[in-house]
């Protein structure tokens, strides 16, 4: 038997799938043919999702803490007895503390609204404190709030005359955009890659421009400078949609090729060839990823670029602009369902955990985890940890897994991996929703998210029908308007294309200067810029437990570039210390001129409990950017002899 579903991961490409089916058992798990982005192949990470369903460790029926709070002593409980527990305590923090002392956290650990929204339904209807903020790409959706197109639909790609990937390692991270970039070069388009790795993807590229970290928003603004020296810039577009160009235009007038050169790390020429290929080519299309964003500067890094999308003219063109974030349309708020939110509780910021666990007032009592593991992916994970640990805070996480974030929780929830439920879902790198069918029951006592809001909600007395609903009137909710959920399901797919934005007068100009560009502190010469790059077989930390993706992976290293570990009188192979705010990781040296000088490199987000000293974020400070991105990129570290 063969079953459509789709990948659930945080991943951009959101790839259609066949299960196929035996004797009840998945035995394994191919790309859909016809999708038009998934085109038949799965990734390194996800071609045997199979195996998730019985690795190591998979959880199958509800745990309770028997022993102190990260010891990994559960006891095996009967999921009534898991939600009596869950519903008795939840009721006692709000008859002490108010509702607003719980906390509801998940992130895209999937991205199907049932198992990402439904329990959200649950914790507006009691009024506790509502999740606010994101880990990642925070800066481009605060310009997305301001209006900005940062969108443009992949099959549009093979368009452009110019490519731009901007700290996108497309090979390992959503590999099958590379069709799309390829059919461009194809038709004579440029492919340069602006990273400061010489990644698999910027190996491919027709030229690799490495700038220091946190110094693209200075590249962009020489760019731009070009274009308004040279009389390129699209000032017709400019005046239908900027407000503030003279700002703009005052903000870049410093960052000359040479002074930008200075900043960069890059050399006056590099930049030049850069500006200048992007002024000629109509259009441009600039594929920014994640990482630049995952800095104090943020916002910066992506207005500039937006700025470039506008005044280089290219959102004129098909294949042209910038694209960030590309969704379908669709009616997510309709799977959370916040008009069923009591009065005006506050907001906490998930990119904040700690900060919350730490001084929240009130004080957070009661945390509810899915579909996210916080304690391996927050920054400052030592200070989430100790949140986590606290004897007064009652915990609850539901996950395939004993997570570093489950393992210090009060009461373990298994929950249903993506072959055991009904789903659907957009993506964040195309326009197509897609449907999930289960291919087998739920292992063991596994649920749904939908599931365990009904079960939950029952236990807590709330009575409300939104609380009722079952996973497939859940994922109907979420459909655009006139959908019809059994055609999707039978399909599979179905395109719900964004529109781009016109060359008409906009109501609310935007802001495309965040005034003066400076430059970011700079590792000195005791210290070196530590960066995490996404791993080309994990996903975050997302099959960090698996065998097969950690013998793929290989030990954790940390890279560096031969001239800075000669000057450290470091070797290739040796076991290093590699230290920041009074933390240090333990890792092997690997000596590469795939680094840029001043940079180094620690690919993955391993677990804690798996590999002790190879956590980077025990590592990260607490810094975010003004609209709350954290700033993975902002740790500098020494590097030592272990």
């Amino acid at each position: 038997m063969q079953v459509k579903g789709c990948c659930p991961l945080d991943c951009q490409d959101s790839c259609a799938w066949v299960a196929h089916v035996e004797d009840g058992r998945v035995v394994k798990v191919e790309g859909a043919k016809d999708h038009p982005v998934t085109r038949g192949v799965l990734c390194a990470k996800v071609k045997d999702y199979e195996a998730r369903l019985t690795a190591p460790g998979r959880l199958l029926h509800p745990l309770r803490r028997s022993g102190p709070k990260g010891s990994g002593q559960f006891t095996q409980i009967s999921w009534d007895e898991a939600l009596d527990e869950i519903a008795s305590r939840f009721k006692a923090i709000i008859a002490e503390h108010g509702a607003e002392a719980l906390m509801p956290f998940s992130y895209l650990g999937t991205q199907g609204v049932v198992q990402r929204l439904a329990l959200a339904r649950l914790f507006h209807a009691l009024g506790a404190s509502r999740q606010t903020g994101g880990v990642c790409s925070v800066s481009a959706i605060s310009l997305l709030i301001e209006g900005h197109p940062i969108g443009v639909d992949p099959e549009e790609t093979p368009d452009a005359k110019l490519v731009i990937l901007w700290g996108q390692n497309v090979l390992s991270t959503c590999h099958h955009q590379w069709h799309f970039i390829e059919e461009a070069r194809k038709r004579g388009a440029k492919v340069i890659a602006i990273d400061p790795c010489r990644t698999r993807t910027a190996r491919q590229c027709d030229m690799h421009l490495a700038p220091l970290p946190g110094t693209d928003a200075i590249l962009a603004a020489a760019i731009g400078r070009h274009l308004l020296e040279t009389g390129r810039a699209d000032l017709e577009l400019a005046a239908l949609w900027v407000e503030d160009l003279e700002s703009y235009k005052s903000s870049v007038a410093p960052w000359t090729f040479p002074a930008a050169a200075e900043a960069t790390g890059l050399t006056a020429n590099e930049i030049e060839i850069l500006a200048e290929a992007f002024a000629s080519a109509s259009p441009a299309l600039i594929r920014a990823g994640i990482a630049p964003q995952q800095a104090e500067n943020g916002e910066a890094f992506v207005r500039e670029l937006s700025a470039l999308a506008i005044l280089g003219g290219h959102w004129r063109h098909r294949g042209g602009g910038l694209s960030i974030l590309s969704m379908p349309e669709m009616n997510e708020a309709q799977a959370a369902r916040p008009d069923l939110v009591p009065g005006n509780p506050r907001s906490l910021d998930i990119a904040r955990l700690g900060v919350h666990l730490d001084s929240a007032t009130p004080p957070v009592k009661g945390l509810m985890v899915w579909s996210a593991n916080p304690a391996a992916t927050q920054i400052d994970a030592p200070r989430v940890k100790r949140g986590l640990m606290r004897d007064d805070l009652f915990t609850v996480v539901a996950d395939h897994f004993l997570t570093d974030t489950a393992i210090l929780a009060d009461i373990v929830l298994p929950a249903t991996t993506q072959f055991e439920h009904f789903d659907v879902q957009g993506a964040w790198g195309h326009h197509y929703v897609l449907a999930n069918t289960p291919t087998i029951a739920p292992l063991g006592e596994a649920r749904s998210g939908g599931a365990i809001m009904r079960g939950l909600g029952e236990k807590l007395g709330l009575d409300h029908p939104a609380l009722k609903e079952t996973d497939e009137e859940i994922a109907a909710s979420a459909l655009p308007e006139g959908w019809s959920l059994d055609d999707l399901a039978r399909g599979g797919w179905r395109k719900s294309p964004a529109p781009r934005l016109p060359a008409t007068p906009l109501k609310e100009r935007l802001r495309i200067s965040d005034g003066s560009i400076v430059a970011p502190p700079r590792a000195n010469g005791a210290r070196l810029q530590l960066l995490n790059p996404k791993s080309h077989y994990f996903l975050n930390s997302t099959f960090a437990n698996m065998p097969r993706h950690q013998a793929s992976q290989g030990q954790p290293v940390i890279t560096l570039n031969a001239g800075d570990a000669a000057r450290l009188g470091l070797v290739q192979g040796s076991r290093v210390a590699v230290k920041s705010g009074g933390e240090a990781l333990e890792l092997v040296l690997k000596v590469s001129d795939a680094v840029r000088p001043g940079v180094a490199t620690m690919e993955g987000k391993w677990w804690e409990q798996d590999k002790p000293l190879a956590a980077m974020n025990l590592l990260t400070p607490s810094r975010w950017s003004p609209a709350g991105q954290p700033a993975y990129n902002e740790v500098f570290v020494t590097v030592e002899p272990a």
